[in-house]
């Protein structure tokens, strides 16, 4: 009886435990265990390679096939297809992040994981690393859910990943306040001619399309329908360099870029950030050799819709570079060809030159996809803006007037405009090899084309002369930058010994390297890095420039444009000549509160800083004076009875001189914008500070009171002139007045450089009320009398003062089309 109820009993749990196993759910899971890779991906079009995928042509969709687990790998994106605005920043063949990536498989998800290369332990003791590691936050960049595996390898859905906005195209409409835009979905898809697999990477591309409320007239003066923007963006995973490539020590004389890290592991006694030069790997096959070809050469691809002459000149420009290497004692080490036919320049196996269009001219750049473990460079990339060209053309055209009638048109304006070309070929390469900004060159008898080169236009026999208004050369600067960072040292050789000895053999031979920070006019106080100047003395140089500028003026007229054209677009060619002195003006206007100084290290034998003498100072401000004078900024009548308004057709665009005359040229707008280009620079706070500061040090030094003076003397307090003149002296004189005033409520300036401007204030409001009332002239007293109520009305309460919007000049820089990574002239 016991067996037979413990039989029972035993059915009867079985039964149960039956029932309820039958009554409960399944658990969840996203893997299916029967459903291999081959059934998931059966009937869709395989790609192999790096990453091996498969494409579903039905669904549009990506799925990607990951075996590399927990193996780093670079990860790029980048814009193949732009939206053509210099302004907004959306350029064809931008690239974008580069990131150090791994995939990690987190049971039934892999995430994209960047680790935090920024700080490290390089070190053997693996608790070390750890430590450091957990310190610092990593990125997850993506999450993907596994949709089959077999055989230690999982296959994902990469759809949405790839199809997202990585470049970040919504914020960047968003900043550039060209309107709100969110990704549509239904309007994107994967562009399979560029989505392919190699050995050593694998390259996926989509378009993609933004919708929204277009609020700017950038996005749409590019856009057909500017409510729905579509572009094309890349995603690259790459396999990373072998470790057999040796990071090079940064010195900050030596002309390049720097990678930075902090090593945690480094001794107390030494610093922990760690720099590094940015550079391609290249090796000799024999280092012990003075000559020796590379191991493997570097070459540089130009793009296939680049025209002719400009693909001849830009080939040459940019093959100059092999002058460097072969300095550095290489062989053929650098070489540039065209792009094989059907290569993608995203593929991050091509160094590429790209000829990009926009709407507008624009910065060109050299951008770089880096190792960010080891500062290597494994793409350039060279973005060529093509609207510059036409720039440099139209420079030339000013300066020339070549159309007379009945005779040939010169090939000189063509032949400068190429020139330009070879020289910004160079320029731009030079920064995807690793070098940055070189801008005292253009003072060491052009040194280096990693400065920015203003066209030297000179004087024979009176007639204005372009042929030799760019180099035609890789400078002696190069060199030595180029050897510094790719010199291949021969084993038992002290590396550190030899690149000191490279640098100070180039100190011997008065070569200087200084760069952006030390070139900018606003703040900027280097009397040699200046940007688009020309000569050792900037003032001497300005003087020279404004001579030329005046005979090209006395000259300008019909012969200024071909026959046919209408009269109204000789203002075209008159802006880059009126404004032709612009950039020599912010090369003077640095002379003064000037400070010259190198990137001197200890014992190296460099001067550390030094007062710029007074005597460059006054002469400087002469110069500067004399490009604000009523004499320089009056256009003369011959020009101005030959600009009438615009016909039907032709809008006043950005390229022309802002007006207050509605239709009508406005010469005395132009005369405001011109002379506030000099005269902000010339009040700026930091400048009116290191006045106060480098007097109170050395009273030899002229002080911001003093140089305040001279100007409202050569202004201001001048002997009022008649007519057209005079109306051209008042204009001055009111953004003297406008700059004072700025310069006396700004804040970055110190508070006693802000006392004596406003001090200078009180003081001309008695020479002002003085000057009134012993004035006959309706006009001048008209002037004096509406200065004066300009002071009282500040005087009473600066802050609440409403400044004169002065006119803007038409835009400058790119003067002929780079704030940094490579962003370029």
């Amino acid at each position: 009886m016991k067996r037979y109820l413990t039989i029972l009993f035993i059915a009867m749990f079985c039964f149960a435990s039956l029932a309820q196993k039958k009554d409960q759910k399944p658990e969840q899971s996203t893997i299916n265990t029967e459903n291999t890779i081959g059934a998931k991906v059966k009937g869709m079009k395989s790609f192999e390679g790096f990453f091996n995928f498969y494409y579903d042509e039905k669904q549009d969709k990506i799925f990607l096939i990951i075996d590399k687990f927990n193996t780093e790998l670079l990860y790029v994106n980048s814009l193949p297809a732009g939206l053509g605005s210099n302004d907004i920043g959306l350029d064809r063949g931008q690239l974008g992040n580069e990131r150090i990536v791994r995939f990690d498989r987190r049971g039934s998800k892999v995430l994209l994981i960047e680790p935090n290369y920024k700080y490290r332990a390089i070190t053997d003791n693996q608790d070390e690393r750890k430590a450091v590691e957990e310190a610092f936050a990593q990125s997850v960049l993506w999450g993907f859910k596994v949709e089959a595996e077999e055989n230690g390898k999982v296959l994902v859905d990469a759809s949405d990943f790839f199809l997202q906005d990585v470049h970040d195209v919504i914020n960047t409409l968003k900043s550039a306040q060209q309107g709100t835009y969110s990704l549509d979905k239904s309007r994107s898809a994967f562009y399979m001619e560029r989505t392919k697999s190699f050995p050593q990477n694998t390259e996926f591309e989509v378009i993609l399309t933004f919708t929204g409320k277009p609020e700017g007239a950038y996005i749409r003066s590019v856009t057909p329908t500017p409510s729905s923007v579509t572009v094309r963006q890349h995603h690259s995973f790459v396999q990373l360099p072998d470790a057999n490539y040796k990071p090079r020590k940064f010195d900050p004389r030596a002309g390049y870029f720097n990678m930075m890290y902090f090593d945690y592991a480094t001794p107390i006694s030494e610093p922990i950030e760690k720099r590094f030069i940015t550079r391609h790997r290249l090796e000799k096959k024999d280092p012990s050799a003075k000559v020796s070809e590379p191991v493997e050469p570097i070459v540089y691809y130009l793009d296939r819709g680049t025209p002719e002459p400009i693909r001849s000149a830009l080939l040459d420009g940019a093959r100059w570079w092999n002058q460097a290497y072969e300095a550095a004692g290489y062989k053929d080490a650098f070489r540039v060809e065209m792009m094989p036919e059907g290569a993608d320049p995203m593929d991050v196996r091509y160094n590429v030159i790209q000829w990009v269009h926009r709407s507008t001219r624009g910065w060109s750049y050299g951008a770089s996809v880096t190792d960010p473990r080891t500062g290597e460079i494994i793409k350039g990339h060279v973005t060529l803006g093509s609207l510059r060209v036409r720039q440099d053309y139209l420079i030339a055209e000013g300066l020339l007037a070549p159309y007379e009638m009945g005779k040939p048109v010169s090939k000189e304006m063509e032949q400068m405009a190429l020139a330009r070309l070879r020289q910004l070929a160079a320029h731009e390469v030079g920064h995807t090899l690793g070098l940055a900004h070189s801008y005292a060159s253009s003072t060491e008898n052009l040194a280096s084309v990693m400065d920015y080169p203003h066209p030297m236009a000179t004087l024979n026999n009176g007639k204005i002369s372009l042929s030799n208004a760019y180099d035609d050369k890789i400078g002696p600067w190069d060199k030595v930058a180029i050897t510094y960072g790719y010199q291949d040292f021969a084993d038992g050789v002290n590396e550190e010994e030899e690149l000191n000895k490279i640098i100070q053999n180039s100190l011997k031979e008065g070569l200087t390297f200084l760069s952006d920070q030390d070139a900018r006019p606003q703040g900027g106080s280097h009397p040699y890095a200046h940007l688009w100047d020309n000569g050792k003395d900037a003032a001497e140089e300005l003087n020279r420039v404004l001579e030329i500028r005046t005979v090209a003026l006395k000259n300008f007229g019909q012969n200024n444009i071909k026959p046919g054209t209408p009269m109204a677009l000789l203002e075209e060619v008159l802006v880059p000549l009126y404004f032709a002195h612009r950039y020599q003006a912010e090369a003077s206007v640095k002379l003064i509160g000037g400070l010259n100084y190198r990137y001197a290290l200890r014992g190296d034998g460099q001067p550390v800083t030094e007062f710029v003498s007074p005597e460059v100072q006054s002469k400087a401000l002469q110069s500067l004076l004399k490009a604000i004078a009523p004499s320089t900024l009056a256009l003369p009548e011959s020009i101005l009875k030959n600009i009438p308004p615009r016909p039907i057709g032709y809008i006043r665009g950005r390229e022309v001189i802002k007006t207050r005359t509605d239709l009508a040229f406005d010469p005395l707008g132009a005369v405001e914008s011109a002379a506030d280009l000099t005269l902000s620079l010339l009040m700026y706070p930091a400048r009116a500070t290191r006045l106060v500061e480098h007097n109170a040090r050395d009273g030899k030094q002229p002080s911001l009171s003093s140089v305040l003076d001279i100007v409202f003397n050569a202004t201001i307090k001048a002997s009022p002139k008649d007519g057209y003149e005079g109306a051209v002296q008042i204009t001055i004189n009111d953004v003297v007045l406008n700059n004072l005033f700025k310069l006396s409520l700004a804040k970055e300036a110190s508070l006693q450089a802000r006392a004596i401007a406003n001090l200078k204030i009180s003081q001309l409001k008695q020479w002002l009320s003085d000057k009134t009332k012993g004035t006959t002239s309706e006009t001048w007293r008209a002037h004096y009398s509406y200065a004066l109520l300009r002071i009282d009305t500040f005087q009473n309460n600066p802050a609440e003062y409403k400044f004169e919007n002065l006119l803007p000049p038409p835009p400058g820089q790119p003067i002929g089309n780079d704030f940094l990574s490579c962003s370029d002239n």
